[in-house]
């Protein structure tokens, strides 16, 4: 089992809007690539304010692997990105994988 964490910082005064729309973005579209088991966090202690998480359970990498690739076949994720974009600061967004134990 695996945590595939996506993490991004939101700009100053905008990361309630970020939190909003990556809501959205799990229910809409988050399906349609077979991400199902997730969770949204943001930074509180020991890590920065702006940050939002937004944590994946994934059985193994092939499973992450298929996600990432329907994500790229759907116009509404490519859409989300370029609305989401103004909102974030850029060159934050990373992937971590870890592996549960």
């Amino acid at each position: 089992m695996l945590i595939a964490r996506w993490q991004i910082d939101a700009r100053f005064g905008h990361k309630q809007k970020v939190i909003d729309m990556l809501r959205d973005w799990t229910s809409t579209i988050a399906p349609q690539a077979g991400l199902t088991r997730g969770q949204i966090l943001t930074g509180s202690i020991g890590a920065l304010e702006a940050t939002v998480e937004h944590n994946w359970q994934v059985d193994d990498l092939a499973e992450l692997e298929r996600a990432w690739a329907k994500l790229g076949t759907i116009a509404a994720h490519a859409q989300w990105g370029k609305d989401l974009e103004p909102f974030v600061v850029s060159g934050t967004a990373k992937w971590n994988v870890y592996r549960m134990l």
